[in-house]
């Protein structure tokens, strides 16, 4: 790091030299971006780091609206400056980084919320830098208000120099830590993790009176699935029916690999009923699902338990309480959820309450 920030000094000094006249302009400009390129190497994330790259590019340029994409080996995550939104630059993202969804990209620092007022910008002023590393490669966009000057450029070029050895290791390290918390087969987290996360949910959930569900599924008759189609075949299932859950759950939700074919999902802020309605879309998606093997598709159901967090209950039961629905579901005929969702059908000679078996045709 001293040796990065030696070579950025110095680089500093004979530019800053060139465009300021007065010696205490030059102290001052170097000052600020010395004082940026040093904290960038103390942020512990990679959003910390992009925070602080903006934080330079309007302490020193007035540039402010901007996104900052990283693509590393689990996908491609994004930064978005509070005023510019995804409608705006997602499709630009896409075709720049040749991903086909924008299901891959990871917001980092933005929500989406439904409903919620997204301004538009013309992009005709758009202009990007390339930062490259061994183990990211990264492209900053910038809106800036007037003409890139060759100050400008230098100046920029500067930031991200800094940046990309602060991003590299950031990402080495996470890298590392992902390697001891995450399922390499299925991108999940392992069991160990999902222990440590679902500790801290339930006692966030206690402390302040927040609903917490859960839900364990697992695959149906999975042992055909290896014996017809081999292991490497059972490996591509488990494969995309992870991605399918993951890419259908909130970001704030926990999915962990608990074990051979069965999976555990904390919900967070979510009640029974709410967990119910999803477990059930996500029920019906792995039940239509069609997964290329050789020269056919693999289709496998699954069944779902769904137990939520009471004032009386601890982890253990919350597990236990998911783990006995899970039961019901197979004992219930499989590719189903349990507890099952109690719907009032009207018809015109009564109403009636039922339970129901299969919701593919209501949700």
């Amino acid at each position: 790091m001293k040796q990065t920030i030696s070579k950025i000094s110095d680089s500093m000094s004979a530019f800053f030299s060139l465009v300021f006249s007065s010696t205490v302009q030059k102290a001052a400009a170097q000052s600020k971006l010395t004082h940026h390129i040093v904290a960038l190497n103390k942020k512990s994330s990679s959003t910390e780091i992009i925070n602080e790259v903006s934080d330079c590019l309007k302490d020193i340029l007035g540039y402010r609206l901007f996104a900052f994409v990283v693509r590393k080996e689990a996908g491609v995550d994004v930064w978005l400056d509070p005023r510019m939104y995804k409608s705006s630059i997602e499709a630009i993202i896409l075709k720049d980084f040749n991903i086909r969804s924008a299901a891959d990209l990871n917001y980092l620092n933005h929500n989406f919320d439904p409903g919620e007022h997204q301004e538009k910008f013309s992009l005709e002023t758009l202009v990007h830098y390339d930062l490259k590393e061994d183990n990211c490669y990264a492209r900053l966009y910038m809106m800036p208000e007037k003409g890139i000057t060759k100050f400008h450029d230098q100046v920029v070029r500067l930031i991200l120099q800094g940046c990309a050895a602060a991003l590299s290791k950031q990402i080495k390290i996470e890298n590392l830590k992902d390697a001891a918390v995450i399922d390499p087969l299925t991108g999940c987290y392992n069991r160990r993790e999902f222990e440590s996360q679902l500790q801290r949910h339930v006692a966030s959930a206690s402390r302040h009176g927040h609903n917490l569900s859960a839900f364990m599924f697992d695959l149906d008759h999975f042992k055909n699935v290896n014996d017809t189609y081999g292991h490497l075949g059972g490996d591509q299932v488990l494969r995309e029916v992870a991605r399918l859950i993951k890419d259908n759950m909130r970001r704030g939700d926990v999915l962990a690999r608990y074990g051979g074919e069965e999976f555990f999902a904390i919900l967070p802020e979510t009640d029974k009923v709410k967990a119910m309605e999803l477990a059930d879309r996500l029920r019906a998606k792995i039940a239509s699902l069609r997964i290329p093997w050789n020269d056919g598709n693999i289709r496998v159901t699954a069944s779902f338990g769904v137990a939520e967090l009471t004032p009386n209950a601890d982890i253990s039961r919350l597990i236990e309480d998911a783990d006995t629905m899970l039961y019901k579901a197979k004992i219930n005929g499989r590719n189903t959820v349990m507890p099952g969702l109690i719907k009032v059908c009207k018809d015109d000679a009564f109403t009636s309450l039922r339970e129901q078996r299969d919701y593919s045709t209501s949700h």
